[in-house]
């Protein structure tokens, strides 16, 4: 029988199509091989997986308060040793955003406006100022979260009413509630404009970027809605920042509570909590207030990372 002829072909005898299987599947094989050369040049090493890129913290100079009795916080000039504290704020500044922890005095302390009774208090710079250092406006900041809405931790609020705010729902029922802000001594008006801000009502931890680096844990007592930050840095290690649950080293060491707490269990029972999760993650406590530490720190426009 004639073989049929294609125009353009040859005749293919018996023994070639034999052959011609296991000659294609050849082909095939170095055709792959030929590929995966040409993505990926020989010699190179395989790319390790990216590394999450590092944290920085920087220490904001947000005023100083020099006490007159240091009773108010239960305890003695002597178990104080000194008398004078640092009002910190904190800049966080991740992959994924920036967060300003703690907000300081309120702009009245520069102009002589805003007084309190039984203590003298300083500001020299604002925290918009020092940012501006640094190439950043409030409209630069993703996140603003307080420890809690005391003066000398809100003082500077409005001026970041842009920023998403992270605060724990008792401490907004009380801080934005009609009673709730005499009750735990909260002056509104330093942080009034947050009102209107775009805000998340915590319940208990929040980890800010979900990657576990920084974490909002509640540890209310001091006021109803009290609450300390922990930051994992690649280089300094683990720290928790305390907000107002210690003012001085004394009161850790002695584990006492200021009389004017808005609990006084609450606050004993934040305490052992937070002792617990600094010994469970190794974390150091930066007592924000305690001028003694501060006298260690690097401030801004230094950084931890």
């Amino acid at each position: 029988m004639t073989p049929t002829i294609v125009p353009g072909s040859q005749p293919t005898s018996p023994s070639r199509r034999h052959h011609r299987g296991p000659l294609l599947a050849v082909l095939a094989v170095l055709s792959t091989m030929l590929v995966a050369c040409a993505e990926r040049p020989q010699g190179l090493p395989e790319e390790p997986p990216a590394e999450p890129a590092p944290l920085r913290l920087s220490i904001l100079h947000c005023g100083e308060l020099v006490l007159a009795d240091p009773a108010p916080f239960n305890i003695t000039t002597e178990e104080a040793g000194r008398l004078d504290m640092v009002v910190p704020c904190y800049l966080i500044e991740h992959p994924d955003g920036t967060l300003l922890w703690d907000l300081g005095l309120p702009f009245g302390v520069q102009t002589g406006e805003y007084k309190m009774q039984g203590a003298e208090l300083r500001l020299e710079r604002t925290v918009e100022e020092q940012l501006a250092e640094r190439g950043l406006t409030p409209a630069d900041i993703d996140y603003v979260a307080m420890s809690h809405l005391h003066f000398d931790h809100c003082g500077q609020a409005n001026a970041f009413a842009g920023s998403h705010h992270l605060i724990q729902r008792a401490e907004h029922s009380a801080g934005f509630g009609e009673d709730g802000a005499a009750v735990a001594f909260f002056e509104r008006q330093h942080y009034e404009a947050l009102a209107d801000s775009e805000t998340t009502l915590l319940d208990g931890r929040h980890d800010v970027f979900g990657d576990g680096r920084v974490v909002i844990h509640p540890a209310p007592g001091h006021t109803p809605g009290h609450q300390v930050l922990f930051v994992d840095l690649e280089e300094t290690g683990p720290v928790v920042l305390s907000g107002d649950l210690y003012h001085f080293a004394a009161n850790r060491e002695l584990q006492r509570a200021p009389v004017f707490n808005f609990d006084q269990e609450q606050t004993i029972a934040s305490m052992q909590a937070v002792e617990q999760l600094l010994a469970d993650t190794g974390a150091e406590l930066w007592i924000q207030h305690d001028a003694g530490q501060a006298e260690e720190r690097r401030w801004f426009p230094d950084s931890y990372r």
